[in-house]
């Protein structure tokens, strides 16, 4: 007796490399003295924690596919972005287990897709919504916009955002 197979479970359409390119993606990296390598299709993402088509990190280079995820790009980039630089070469794969980082990096990567054309933070939240982030609030744009003050003021200390909330073109300061 045949049994059926169970359907395969469909990922959200999101936004990937392969739809915005990987040159804006670089450019923006490159401001915070990071660099974009592009791996093979099907190939294994280096340093990538979830695996799949995942973004992935080693040092201060951020992996991808042109199936990877733009708010996956971002996210790990961001997870480099909040480290000094003398922590940043010693990543691989898992930048911290800092609580108040990782939520730093959740609102970043909405602020660096607005650094990408075509991207924005819009699309940034709802991919990660749809990618299934979850947030006590119940949306990425509900916990940035009403639950991140502890996060904001993070990025403000570190010289990643100014008092408005605008990205500065500074490295992380952890003086």
């Amino acid at each position: 007796m045949k049994t059926a197979r169970p359907p395969a479970v469909e990922t959200p359409p999101v936004l990937t490399l392969a739809d915005i390119g990987f040159d804006a993606p670089r450019a923006l990296l490159a401001r915070y003295g990071l660099a974009l390598a592009r791996v093979a299709d099907f190939d294994p993402i280096p340093g990538s924690y979830w695996g799949e088509s995942e973004a992935g990190i080693i040092g201060t280079t951020v992996y991808a596919r042109a199936d990877t995820p733009v708010h996956s790009l971002l996210h790990e980039a961001g997870h480099l972005i909040v480290l000094p630089p003398e922590r940043r070469a010693g990543v691989h794969t898992d930048a911290t287990d800092s609580v108040p980082e990782e939520d730093a990096v959740c609102v970043l990567q909405g602020l660096l897709g607005d650094a990408l054309p075509g991207v924005g933070r819009q699309r940034v939240w709802s991919d990660m919504d749809a990618w299934g982030y979850t947030f006590r609030l119940g949306s990425a744009r509900a916990y940035v916009e009403h639950d991140a003050d502890d996060a904001w003021r993070w990025l403000r200390e570190h010289g990643l955002v100014d008092a408005k909330g605008a990205l500065t073109q500074a490295g992380p300061s952890h003086a």
